[in-house]
């Protein structure tokens, strides 16, 4: 199985995913960090991957979504976007109507 087709199979086998550095419980960077509290507030579970634990991942998955940068965020399959975007669609509250139209539960909904 090449790289992009593990990186394939855990974005559509988990309904929200975080390729980031470090993982949820020690993020590595703030943005990490940052998108890891998102995350926490609306209560969402989702799998962490640590993209620094494999060079191949790492470049893989900047590859598959064409993103540079960490961390990368997916909801059922599809790229929503890095810190930045995740910061923005939350204070929005785009970011709780996306996870509301995926299915995916959030707290006190």
């Amino acid at each position: 199985m090449t790289v992009q087709e593990r990186i394939k199979q855990v974005v559509e086998d988990n309904p929200v995913v975080l390729f980031m550095k470090g993982t949820p419980e020690t993020p590595m960077c703030g943005f990490s960090a940052a998108v890891v509290e998102v995350l926490k507030h609306f209560g969402v579970a989702y799998k962490g991957i640590d993209v620094l634990q494999d060079d191949d991942v790492r470049q893989g998955v900047k590859d598959y979504a064409n993103w540079p940068t960490f961390p990368q965020l997916y909801v059922r399959g599809e790229f929503v976007g890095g810190c930045d975007i995740v910061r923005e669609m939350a204070e929005a509250g785009e970011l709780e109507t996306l996870f509301k139209e995926k299915n995916i539960p959030v707290r006190g909904a």
